[in-house]
């Protein structure tokens, strides 16, 4: 418990630092790699965000990289995220998360890559374009590891690896993250014995890097000096900060219809509920205070819904991301054998208010 209390003093002093300006909507559109702000798995975006202090297994990478320290043995994960139906963008994401040993920890990585598809090249000569096209590239890189300390203590940390660029124009840069775990009990079961196992607490502490910068050809170009000597100029660019944030959130589980095994001695129930919140107290755009439910029955079916609200309101007029609020999904798992293992199909809807939303449709391998 002390080690707990340490970690947390430790990750307080480090938002703090980084985040000292943290909800400053003055500073919206002063960061730069937003693709990091993009949950690309369908399972933790169907809930809003809620659900990062309860979420486990690979499912956790992007909300709370602690959670993948309970990853069964190993999971595959796909997905593809049509982000913001309409503007033909895509996301295609493909990670592992995968047990070392019995008591150890656990290694994941992902690959989440942007596409823009192909884009007419203008200039001030041809406008309306001059037959070329290019094709931008956004790809991040992640490494993640995380361990369970004890029955109630999970920690993590991940390493990005950020591309973007265009033919003539590149920039690269690293962050990392940090996350927290702590399970506890409240409450009684059916047998008077107090629950150890059904609240959640998180703390996440994401893109921690260096600042980051454009570089490349694109960036000259032919001029001449009052003499009429010509000459390659080079533009300058300024330098751009990453999307620093910390999450926090809570999640409390119940039993729904629970049922004691008199083989066993134990409390079972087909259907479980878990209520979660958080809240993300961002650098450079208003904070977002998150809420969601998750329904599951047995290990076949789990529903999700959603809301996200901005620090003063979700109004049209006062809201500076597109996200209207709701969000929903589900995932449908289908047994592969006795042991546990399946495989399961995923979907989430996150609700903007220009386009026609942001749909995210996974498929992941539980062995």
């Amino acid at each position: 418990m002390k080690r707990f209390f340490n970690i947390i003093l430790i990750v307080t002093v480090l938002f703090i630092s980084t985040t000292s300006q943290a909800g400053n909507d003055q500073r919206s559109g002063q960061s730069g790699a937003s693709e990091l702000l993009i949950n690309p798995w369908a399972a933790s975006s169907g809930w809003g965000g809620a659900g990062m202090a309860s979420i486990s297994g690979f499912d956790a990478l992007y909300e709370n990289v602690a959670g993948t320290a309970f990853t069964r043995k190993t999971e595959l994960v796909f997905s593809r995220v049509n982000w913001f139906q309409g503007t033909k963008i895509y996301l295609n994401n493909f990670g592992f998360s995968q047990k070392i040993g019995e008591s150890g920890g656990v290694l994941s990585m992902a690959i989440n890559s942007m596409d823009f598809g192909e884009i007419n090249v203008t200039t001030t000569e041809d406008p309306d374009g001059n037959g070329t096209t290019f094709h931008p590239t956004y790809t991040t890189i992640t490494a993640a590891y995380a361990k369970a300390f004890s029955n109630s203590i999970n920690g993590g940390v991940a390493l990005k690896i950020i591309n973007e660029g265009i033919s003539d124009l590149k920039s690269s840069g690293v962050a990392l993250d940090f996350g927290i775990g702590y399970l506890a009990g409240i409450g009684k079961n059916k047998l008077g014995k107090k629950h150890r196992d059904n609240l959640h607490f998180g703390i996440s502490l994401k893109n921690i890097g260096p600042t980051m910068k454009f570089n490349g050809d694109g960036l000259t170009f032919r001029g001449s000096s009052t003499n009429d000597v010509i000459m390659t100029v080079q533009n300058r660019t300024d330098q751009f900060e990453l999307p620093t944030l910390l999450k926090i959130g809570v999640a409390l589980d119940f039993n729904l219809v629970p049922k004691v095994d008199t083989a066993s001695n134990k409390i079972m129930s087909e259907h479980k509920l878990t209520v979660a919140s958080a809240y993300t107290s961002n650098s450079f755009t208003k904070d977002i205070i998150h809420a969601g439910l998750e329904y599951k029955y047995k290990n076949l079916f789990v529903l999700r819904g959603g809301y996200m609200l901005e620090g003063t309101g979700n109004s049209s007029d006062v809201r500076t991301i597109n996200y209207t609020g709701p969000t929903g999904g589900a995932s449908f798992n289908i047994p592969i054998n006795k042991t546990g293992s399946y495989f399961s199909i995923e979907y989430s809807y996150r609700a903007t208010e220009i386009f026609s939303g942001v749909h995210t449709f996974g498929a992941k391998v539980v062995l």
